[in-house]
C-alpha cells in the first residue's frame, strides 16, 4: 500500500490537535472544579455522548472524587491540585478505532494500547482504587457539603426575592 504523504501529514496534524483539546479539557476541569474538592486529588472523567440530534458526538468532562467504571470512548485522568500535575489513568477509544493506535501506525500510542489491553483482559486493574484516593466516608462528606451548599444558595435566592415584598 502506498501512503500519500500529504494525507499522512493531515492525519498527524489532526492527532496533535486532539492532544491540545485534551489538555484544555483537563485544565478547564481543574480550574472549575467544585470548591468543596479543595486541594484533594480528583479524577477527570471524559466520555463521549451522542447529542440530542442523534448524529453529533460531544465529549463531557466531569470532575469526580471516585474512580468510575471503565468504558469505551472514555478517558480518565487524575489531577493533583494545587499543582498542574495530571496522571493518565486510561484512554480507551471507540472499539472501531482500536486498530488505529496499534504499533507501526502514525497514530501509535502506548498508553492507548495499554488501556485497551487492560480493558479487554483486566478491567479490575483499571477500576481499582489508588493509594491516594480519599476514603469513602470522606467522599460522602464532601458530596454532602456540596449538596448543603447548593441548597443554601437556592434558599438564599428565594429569601432575596421575599425581602423585596412589602406588606
Amino acid at each position: 500500500m502506498k501512503v500519500n504523504i500529504l494525507d499522512a501529514h493531515d492525519r498527524w496534524i489532526q492527532y496533535n490537535k486532539q492532544s491540545d483539546y485534551i489538555s484544555k479539557g483537563c485544565i478547564d476541569c481543574i480550574n472549575n472544579r467544585p470548591k468543596e474538592f479543595e486541594n484533594h486529588p480528583f479524577y477527570i472523567f471524559a466520555h463521549a455522548r451522542t447529542h440530542e440530534n442523534g448524529v453529533t458526538k460531544r465529549l463531557l468532562w466531569q470532575p469526580r472524587l471516585s474512580k468510575p467504571k471503565s468504558q469505551t470512548n472514555s478517558m480518565l485522568f487524575k489531577a493533583y491540585p494545587p499543582s498542574d500535575k495530571i496522571k493518565v489513568i486510561w484512554m480507551i477509544p471507540d472499539r472501531n478505532m482500536w486498530s488505529t493506535y496499534s504499533k507501526n501506525n502514525l497514530t501509535e500510542s502506548q498508553i492507548i494500547c495499554d488501556s485497551i489491553q487492560l480493558f479487554q483482559f483486566n478491567r479490575e486493574t483499571l477500576e481499582a482504587k489508588e493509594s491516594d484516593d480519599l476514603l469513602d466516608y470522606q467522599i460522602k462528606d464532601i458530596y454532602d457539603q456540596m449538596s448543603l451548599n447548593s441548597e443554601y444558595k437556592k434558599s438564599n435566592l428565594i429569601f432575596e426575592g421575599i425581602e423585596d415584598v412589602k406588606i
